[in-house]
């Protein structure tokens, strides 16, 4: 694949008798099934994470720089085991069972949740295990995606996925309201909840979603060698440092909803359901917009996402007041993450061999979790010192700077040199 197919896939041609239905239909039963997995999984995620960063810091009394050293290392802490996760499945060719003891070590996580207690640094380690989890299994699950749809149509199969995702997020802060207020606002109800779903979730993987039987690979093939050498191409290069660029401009949504809750005076009951709103807007528009990317461009696609990114962290400290920031701050945010996240992994995997597919990804999204980890952690630092507002606003303008950035390092470039060769494939076609 070459580099100048980054920013725009090329389609084949669609037959006489292709339709909308033909456009979906690629997307393919696997891709269903994971999105199954991974809609009941969100629900038990979501149902912790809706209610957390209002239990740290109006709980447990932690300061703005103390949560985003907590949030950071919680997202970045999965850095290493995203690697150890793609590397692992694409050595043994088995994908869905690493996926599995991902799934798996999450779920287990949540009743660790139960046993920490009120300690701070308990929950720490806990929250590090569920994010372990979520490294181990984030590449392999996204590589099973691109080996069950077509290159011309990963887009789509990431905005399926990403939408049937967004679901199980907008529901999960609904049942954690509604067990909060069933149980009394008991905090332990809502983690025995979430490992039942938990586990559920793991059920459904591996009794539904298929995994491509291969042999091993012959010798060399997936190697730390063989990982150096994908690393030092010059296509790969470009995606991992556009992920690390725009991780580092991306502030996590637990400050979004804290900023809220301060700005309006929203009563704690209240909280979960700003999650909610965001989920609602990724959930509508994940499908369309990744579909969207396919036909108009990924690239373009995903810079636009970013351009709102930096727009939400402008209203927040806007002349916007009311019900209506909450819209339509929340609306924007969902608008971010249905341009972006599946996208960015559709852009990358066309450029990635097969024999290393779940590597490269984890290469991709590893990169954008260290980086997630220095700006939670700076964000942190300068709304202690700065407040929120100059907080917020440098946020933004550091998004719009790596906005320009991204397009510099992955836009198309005309005439051919050795940026343009394509990566040779191992295996198969997918």
């Amino acid at each position: 694949m070459y580099l100048s197919t980054i920013g725009r896939p090329s389609l084949p041609a669609a037959s006489p008798g292709a339709g909308r239905r033909g456009r979906w239909t690629v997307v393919g039963g696997n891709v269903l099934a994971l999105g199954s997995v991974s809609l009941i999984t969100d629900v038990s995620a979501e149902m912790v994470t809706a209610v957390l960063p209002l239990y740290l810091v109006l709980g447990l009394h932690l300061s703005p720089a103390a949560y985003g050293v907590l949030d950071g290392l919680n997202t970045g802490a999965t850095a290493l085991l995203r690697l150890v996760g793609g590397y692992v499945a694409d050595r043994v060719r088995r994908r869905k069972a690493v996926a599995g003891a991902g799934y798996s070590l999450s779920a287990l996580a949540k009743l660790g949740l139960v046993a920490a207690g009120n300690s701070a640094a308990s929950i720490g380690l806990v929250l590090a295990a569920d994010r372990a989890g979520k490294g181990l299994r984030t590449a392999p699950r996204d590589a099973l995606i691109t080996l069950s749809a077509p290159d011309h149509a990963l887009g789509r199969a990431f905005g399926v996925h990403r939408a049937m995702d967004g679901v199980g997020a907008f529901a999960g802060p609904l049942v954690a309201l509604a067990v909060l207020t069933a149980a009394g606002q008991s905090f332990e109800a809502v983690f025995v909840t979430s490992f039942c779903i938990a586990a559920l979730g793991v059920l459904v993987l591996f009794l539904f979603v298929r995994d491509r039987g291969e042999a091993r690979p012959p010798s060399g093939t997936v190697s730390p060698r063989a990982v150096g050498r994908l690393l030092r191409t010059r296509p790969v290069q470009r995606l991992v440092s556009a992920a690390c660029l725009l991780g580092l401009a991306t502030i996590g949504d637990g400050f979004v909803y804290l900023l809220l809750q301060r700005r309006e005076s929203l009563s704690i009951g209240w909280f979960p359901l700003l999650a909610v709103g965001t989920s609602l807007s990724y959930l509508l528009l994940a499908a369309p917009l990744g579909a969207l990317a396919d036909r108009l461009g990924r690239l373009p696609v995903m810079l636009g996402g970013y351009g709102v990114l930096a727009l939400v962290y402008l209203l927040l400290h806007s002349p916007l007041e009311g019900p209506l920031l909450l819209v339509v701050v929340l609306g924007l945010n969902g608008l971010f993450y249905a341009s972006t996240e599946g996208v960015l992994m559709a852009l990358a995997a066309p450029v990635l061999p097969e024999g290393l597919r779940t590597t490269g990804i984890a290469l991709v999204q590893s990169g954008q979790a260290l980086a997630y980890l220095g700006s939670s952690v700076l964000f942190g630092l300068a709304w202690q010192a700065w407040g929120p507002a100059a907080a917020s606003r440098g946020a933004a303008a550091g998004v719009l700077v790596a906005g320009v950035a991204t397009a510099l390092l992955l836009a198309r470039r005309p005439g051919t040199s050795p940026d343009t060769k394509p990566i040779e494939r191992t295996g198969a076609a997918s």
